[in-house]
This record gives structure tokens, sequence and C-alpha cells, in this order.
């Protein structure tokens, strides 16, 4: 039986880990990022590959820092034959890269070259692209930059978001990697470089970008609230408030309004943005509220905005 350590954090990871036991890999342990405070009320959240590795029974490490750790001591004396990683969330030592006995495995949510880094979906959405993929790649010490073993790519739709893109890629890399690990054990010199004049990054989404800027196209400002959709959300600056912006819809209409003003506020809330383009709201979040339908926030504090009036900062 081939053995396996496990990384992975998020939702993304759990499929993959559910699909390595069923498939009778032996997962000597899984590690996976520390409990965190989550929410207004702090709680202790466990990620969810620690919930779905405590209902599998297997060992779980989760140290704040792997490096120098004696969690990783302890993981490279496991000699397994496999790391795979699935959105782990840390960099790993070279020198427990260099203890299994067969490759380091990653299962990277986009087309390497393109995105490296830890955003990939994210940035395929926000950039408007129509498809991404998962790459199955063997890790080294430079981000990203392993050599590939397989990909599979899938078309990005119109109304997909992050979150639905990261539930698609999740069974994908489930399935491609399951294809892929007996071919990989048998074979691991059997991979392709990547072409690093194609090379594109995709860093962590930084607060700056939260903010949708009326530089942007209304098509530009949706992709960016499909982008940051679950989280952590793109917002507009409405009068001297912050309004998170969940869903929208880019409208056939044209404006000569300055960007910024408020198009229409009968029964939709239609904001113009860049080169006279028109952006319709239509789920919010106003500032110490939950989210709510664009017809609750006309019924309410939406219905004090004039039609022409500049009502969005910058």
């Amino acid at each position: 039986m081939t053995s396996i350590i496990f990384m992975g954090t998020p939702d993304f990871s759990v499929p993959i880990l559910k699909g390595l036991v069923e498939n009778n890999y032996e997962i000597k342990a899984v590690v996976t990022q520390p409990d965190k405070k989550v929410g207004r009320k702090q709680q202790v959240t466990k990620t969810p590959v620690k919930v779905a590795a405590e209902e599998l029974n297997l060992p779980i490490y989760q140290p704040t820092k792997l490096a120098r750790s004696k969690e990783v001591e302890e993981l490279i004396e496991m000699h397994a034959d496999l790391i795979v990683t699935a959105a782990y969330g840390q960099f790993l030592p070279t020198k427990f890269l260099n203890s299994v006995k067969i490759a380091a495995v990653n299962v990277h949510g986009s087309l390497l070259p393109k995105y490296r880094g830890g955003a990939p979906i994210q940035y395929s959405v926000i950039n408007g692209d129509q498809e991404t993929g998962i790459t199955i790649m063997e890790m080294v010490k430079e981000m990203d930059a392993g050599d590939i073993y397989a990909q599979k790519a899938i078309k990005i739709e119109p109304d997909d978001t992050t979150g639905s893109v990261f539930d698609k890629l999740s069974l994908v890399g489930r399935d491609l990697l399951l294809e892929t690990l007996p071919h990989i054990i048998a074979h691991p010199d059997e991979k392709t470089a990547q072409d690093p004049d194609q090379v594109v990054f995709s860093p962590n989404i930084s607060k700056q970008q939260e903010k949708i800027s009326l530089t942007l196209t209304a098509s530009q400002a949706n992709n960016l609230i499909r982008g940051l959709n679950p989280d952590p959300g793109a917002y507009l600056m409405l009068g001297n408030s912050r309004l998170k912006v969940w869903q929208a819809q880019v409208s056939e209409e044209k404006t000569t309004l300055p960007a910024g003003s408020l198009v229409a506020n009968d029964n939709r809330f239609a904001i113009s943005f860049a080169e006279g383009t028109v952006l319709n709201l239509l789920e919010v979040q106003p500032a110490g509220k939950k989210k709510m339908s664009i017809q609750s926030f006309l019924n309410g504090q939406g219905s004090k905005f004039k039609v022409g009036e500049q009502v969005v900062d910058g």
C-alpha cells in the first residue's frame, strides 16, 4: 500500500483527501493549518480538512509554522512514499520534500504556469478568463514552479464565482490526482517543465483590491465581485459607508453620467462605471447588516439616493 502524508486546509482539499482514503492509499498523517477564531463571536473553528480527518480517524498535525517545528521532524521520520498537498497554505521545507521515497505532489487550482501563487482561482475569475483548471505538479522549493505531471481544463461560466469554481475544481482535482497517481508512482521522472516565459503570478488578495474602483468598466467590476465571492467580498463606498456587493449584473444600456452616478433606483439599483457602462446591483450588504436582495435595500436606505447624483466615491 502506498503511504501518503496529506496536507490541505479548506473545503477544496476535503474531496481529495477522502478520494485517497476511498482508493486505499495509506494516509500516515494529515497536516492542516491551526484552528482559528472566526466571526464576531471569535469562535475557535476547525479547518474543513481537520473535520474530515477526525471523521476518518486519521492522525492530525497542526503546526503554526511547519519549518523548524517538532512536527516536521516527526513527519520526516515517517519516510512516506508521497506528500500530497492541496491548498495547504504554508511553504514546505526542502528537507521535508526530499524525505519521501517517490515524490511530493501538489494539486494546484490553475493551468500552470498561469497562475502561480496563493489565489489562482480568484484571479482567473477577476481577470475574466474563459477557462481554468487543475495542474498535478511536482513540489519544489520555488513556489508552484515544479514540473507538471497532468492538467485538465474546465470552462468558467459567466455566472461563476470563486466559490463555485472552487467546488468544481475540487472534484476535478480529486479525479485527476487519482487518475495520475499510479503513473507518478511507476514513472516519477516522466513530467514536463513549465515554460518560464509564460509565468503569471497570483498573490493573495490585498485589502486594497476589495474596493471596486470607478476606473473599471461594469464588466470588470462584475468580474471583481464574482472573484471575491464568497470571501472576502468586494465593496463600494456608497455615500460615506461601505456597501458590499455580492451579486451584480452588467446592463446592456449606456449612460453619459459620470462614473459613480446613480442611473436607476426604481426596481433596480444601477451605478455608472467607466466608458459609460452600467452595473445593476442584485445582492448587497450594508455595513453592520446582513446580505439582502436589492429590493430589500431599495425598500430601506437605498430609497434616499437620487437618480443622476454622484453616489459612489472613487
